[in-house]
Formats: C-alpha cells, structure tokens, sequence
C-alpha cells in the first residue's frame, strides 16, 4: 500500500515524497522478538508498507540512512519500553520523527508498552535513571540530552496507545486498524505522469494555512475544463489525509446531481465524515443539509467539492462556513468563478508552460521524458497546439503512442481540420451552461473577435441587442475568456471548440453555418447558393 505522493518534474521542500507507510521505533532488547514483532506482522499482513530497522549495523551515531526512512514514512509508531531511553539511537530516533512531525506532518502514534506515559514525558523513573547515566561534559552533549528530553515530551504529550492490561492483540489490532484505515480509505488513487504538480499544490496548501487552527477557510480553484483542477485537488487531499480526522472528497458534483440527485451527494458526506458504510436516511435535502450541520458543528474537517457548477450545490451541502468547526479547511473546483466570491481565496490554474508540456506529451506518446528523434519537429507542432491544455496532451499522445510517423502527420492534418472529440466535450460543458444570448456572443467572439479589444467587441454586440457587458462577465467567470491589456483572449481549443459548433451537422456545408470567418468558406457558400 505504499503512499507515495505524486512524482513531478521538479522537487519540493513541503510535498514529501513518502516511501514507506509506517517507521517503527523501537528498543531491540525489550521488545524485538515479543510485542513489536507481533506488530510488525500485523502490518504486513494488512500491506502496509512498514520499516522495521533489522539489518542497519548499530553504533554511536545515527545511520544517515535511517535518517532518510524516516524522513520518507507517513506514520511513525514509536514503541515506548523501559529501556527506551537507555540507547542513544533510539533517542537521535525520536528527535528525527518529532522534527518530521513539525516540518513534513507526519503523524506520530506513540505506544506505551508497559511504562507510564507521564515517566516518558517528565523523563522520570527509569527513564530518569537512562538520562543520569548520560555524561554532560561538553556543550555538545548538554544540547543533545536537552534535545532527546524535548522530543520524549513533545511525543508522550501525543495520543496514542498505553499497553498495560488486556490481550496485548487487541492493542496490536486497534493500532493497526486505525493506520490501514487512515490509509486505505482515505488515500484518493491520482494518476501518473504528473508534471508541474508540486507548484500547483504547494500554492494551494500555503494559501490553506493548516496551521492556524483557530479560523476556518475556503479556498476555490477554478480553471477550464481539462486543466487539471481535480487532480490537484486529490494531491492536496492525500496530503493532508493525516492532518484531519474528518475528511470528505465529493468528486464531480456536477455529473453526480444530475444522475443521482443532491440527496445521494449529502448521503455520501455524511456517510464520509461518520465513517461508516451505512446510508443515512436522507429523505429530503432540507433534511439532509440539516443533519449536514448537525455533523459538521464543533468538529475540524477537511472536504472537497469537485466540479461546482450551480450555487443550489452548495445550498445543501455546506450552505454556512459557520456550520464548520475551527481548524476546518474545504476546497471547491469550479469553471465559474462567480461561485467562489465568498471563499477566501480563489487558486487560477494557468496552462503548462512549453517545457511542461513537451514532457507531459511525451510520456503518454512515447512513454520517456523526451520524444524519439525522429518524432522531435511533429512532437512540436503537436505540443503547440494543445496549448499548455494537460487533458489534450494526455489525450494526443495517448492517441499517437507506438504510431508512425506517417500516422502522426495525418492525425496532425486530421487535428487541424476537425479537433478530437474526447477534448471537445470536455471544454464544451461550459458552453452548454450559457443561456441563449451568452451563447451567441461566445461564438461570436470564437469566429470573429478574439484578441480584440474589449470597449470595440462591446460596442458591436450591444448594437445587436446581445448585453455584452454581462454576457463577456459570464464567459469570463466560466474561464472561457480572459483579459489582458484590455484585451480579449480565448486558449485556442476553446476557439476551436466554438468554431466547430458553428460547422454542427454540416460541416461541408458553409452555407448553412450561422458564422462564416474564413475567406475561403465564404466563396464556398456564395458558389453552394448559385449552385
């Protein structure tokens, strides 16, 4: 079950890169061959990936290896005995695991095996005797035994598990359990192939401030369709599924409303953040936003909204931030921007940049970092043509994997002629929730008006009647435009995706096109009509 985060094409400092599910730090004479053993089995038998220091050779020092497993492990389970403390190793152990805690967010169980949590925290009765035996003669042991004293702290102050009484399996069991849950259910499966990630999901999580617990916020991402707004959601979601103890990913709102309704949406988010596999009786959605809040009040959950097209979505199922209890984090992906004017911060995803790009396109075309050399100048017509968009560089090279070159070049002329559809429908979701009049001034702008000035595009569509002002606003919010220097851009599949509408059923057949844009379909038609 090994959690590994998302590789990407650059390093990050705060994504870590988890290789191991669980370290295990434990006293090899107390507990090696009895309780952790057990432990150890448990685990494997559950599949969680699980370190357990049996072959580095002991010493002094710390192995930088050891190090580095630590750094790499989203839990560590610290086995407190009562000769913990007398090993030097297992000390420079907890000092690492508490550092990784504060810098990485690892989550940290401690066990206590037969010894009082309060002899670990205040270091004494043999804890105290281990730390008397330690000697102080230089300042940089001073500071050493300062810092293992610290980290017994920080640790004993942590929830965890005191193994005192009882069948030590059942112990053994509850831990478990609450580690494969926390793994297994939570843990959101993202895909490969993620390039340029890390940016994205750390602007997202510093803008989250996970660690202010005394506030509550609402972060919106919004983009065009195929940008990657989901996925960067579920990056961030994996991320943080140790932070919460509540937790809900509500993907693809919108499909999922339409298909099954808002009560079955409200079902599976009180179902997500009660842990339990039975359905709630939601009858109505007035009853189930108000068991929603009922749930929600004084608890610190972390929730997703995938894919919010229509303000009634969130009506019902998180109509108030105050319904959310302190600490508590939610994030919503939208193509409308007007939906996320009372969240406190709005993430705009922008296309890859070329290089980006290039790489993405070429590990779904040709499954490396780089395309073949023969490939390299179709490679970049392609590139170019996707726009920096992932879900058509995806879809293309996807498309194109193992082909010839013969083959590239007609599904080039192919593109350029008639766009795949697999792209198309997604970025024509948006279209399909403009109104009427937005819909014609969008493809006006698609056939005619792109990159031109917005007062002069304003002028022309109020003269037919079309409100441009607000309309321009609505293709703004729903990222299918945007400005610059006043400016009206459209990403050119968007375009594409416009014109194509325009062709419809007839797409030989200029004279029955609502729009005409190119001098050549123009001569077509006026030839069609005398004909």
């Amino acid at each position: 079950m090994a959690s590994t985060s998302a590789s990407a094409s650059t390093s990050s400092n705060l994504i870590p890169q988890w290789n191991y599910d669980v370290f295990l730090s434990f006293r090899g004479k107390d507990t090696r061959f009895t309780f952790t053993d057990h432990l150890y089995a448990n685990l494997i038998r559950k599949g969680i990936h699980t370190f357990r220091d049996d072959s580095l050779k002991r010493g002094e020092e710390i192995a930088p290896e050891l190090l580095k497993v630590i750094e790499e492990s989203r839990f560590a389970l610290i086995v407190f005995s009562e000769n913990y403390a007398g090993s030097k190793w297992c000390l420079d152990e907890v000092v690492k695991i508490m550092e990784c805690k504060k810098e990485m967010k690892q989550t940290v169980i401690p066990i206590f095996y037969h010894v009082d949590p309060s002899h670990v925290r205040n270091q004494t009765e043999r804890f105290g005797e281990a730390f008397s035996n330690y000697k102080k003669d230089t300042e940089e042991m001073k500071e050493k035994v300062r810092s293992w004293r610290r980290a017994l702290t920080e640790a004993a102050n942590l929830s965890g598990q005191h193994v005192k009484d009882g069948y030590e399996s059942e112990h053994i069991k509850k831990t478990v359990d609450n580690i494969f849950r926390r793994l297994n259910c939570r843990m959101i499966d993202v895909g490969t192939n993620l390039v340029g990630m890390d940016s994205h999901v750390n602007e997202i999580l510093r803008r989250l401030c996970i660690d202010q617990l005394n506030d509550v916020r609402v972060i919106g991402i919004s983009g065009i369709g195929g940008m990657g707004k989901t996925t960067m959601a579920k990056v961030v979601y994996n991320n943080l599924s140790h932070e919460f103890e509540y937790m809900s990913f509500l993907e693809n709102v919108r499909e999922t409303r339409n298909t099954m309704g808002l009560c079955h949406l409200q079902n599976q988010l009180l179902c997500d953040l009660l842990e339990t596999e039975n359905k709630q009786s939601v009858s109505s959605i007035g009853q189930g936003a108000n068991m929603i809040k009922n749930v929600l009040q004084f608890k610190r959950v972390f929730i997703v909204f995938d894919d919010i097209d229509d303000p009634d979505q969130l009506e019902y199922l998180l109509r108030d931030w105050d319904w959310l209890g302190k600490g508590s984090r939610v994030i919503i992906t939208t193509r409308s921007k007007h939906l996320l004017q009372e969240t406190n911060d709005v993430y705009e995803v922008e296309r890859l940049n070329f290089e980006q790009a290039y790489e993405l396109f070429s590990l779904y075309a040709f499954r490396q970092n780089l395309p073949n050399q023969d490939f390299i100048h179709l490679s970049n017509s392609l590139v170019s043509y996707c726009h920096g968009l992932p879900l058509a560089l995806k879809v293309i090279g996807s498309l194109l994997f193992n082909k010839t070159i013969l083959q590239w070049k007609s599904e080039l002329h192919k593109l350029k002629r008639e766009p795949e559809m697999k792209i198309q429908n997604v970025l024509k979701i948006s279209f399909d929730g403009l109104n009427h009049i937005q819909k014609k001034i969008f493809l006006d702008i698609a056939c005619f008006f792109k990159g031109e000035d917005k007062d002069s595009i304003s002028r022309i569509l109020d003269s037919c009647d079309l409100c441009a002002e607000i309309g321009i606003q609505v293709l703004y919010d729903k990222s299918l435009i945007y400005l610059s220097e006043n400016n009206i851009v459209m990403h050119d599949l968007i375009q594409e995706m416009g014109r194509q509408i325009v062709r419809g059923q007839f797409p030989d057949n200029p004279e029955k096109w609502s729009r005409l844009w190119d001098p050549n379909d123009v001569c077509r038609a006026f030839a069609m009509k005398k004909g």
